[in-house]
Parts: C-alpha cells; structure tokens; sequence
C-alpha cells in the first residue's frame, strides 16, 4: 500500500522484506480471542481499522516495539508508551 502511494519505493520495500524475511515469525494463538474485546477497544480509542488495531494490541500485550510508517499507528503507540521502530 505505501508503494502504490507513493510513501515507499521498490528499493526500499525490498531492502525491507529482505529485513522481514530473516525475523523468527511465528503465529500468535491469543489474537484471535483478543479480537472482539481489547483490539476493538483499542480501534474505538485510536480510530484504527481492526486490522491495525489487532497490530497494535499484539506489540503491547507481547511488550513488542512497533514497527510501522503508519501515522495512525505511530500516534497510537505514542499515547500508549510504547516503544517504536522506524526505518
């Protein structure tokens, strides 16, 4: 999405995939359950799609930095005090 606005060239979302690849993913079984309470919670108080809300309640209830170029999403972790990557 940030490619096609214009907010993130080819170089640089390859430069970041190769970074992405070579974190330890794994899947999260809580988010799920987290879905309808805290992560709705969290999109109400911040005006965040359930998508990024569920992002944002993974990184702070796993005590995770957030890493985003999302607006949104930055002033939420800000309010919140949580720790942010950027690029």
């Amino acid at each position: 999405m940030a490619e096609r606005r214009r907010r993130l060239d080819t170089k640089r979302r390859q430069r970041l995939a190769g970074f992405l690849r070579g974190l330890p993913v794994t899947l999260d079984t809580e988010t799920a359950d987290q879905a309808w309470t805290a992560t709705a919670r969290l999109a109400e108080r911040y005006r965040l799609t359930l998508y990024d809300a569920a992002y944002l309640e993974l990184a702070q209830r796993r005590k995770l930095p957030l890493a985003t170029l999302d607006q949104d999403l930055i002033r939420a972790g800000k309010a919140l005090g949580m720790t942010l990557l950027r690029t």
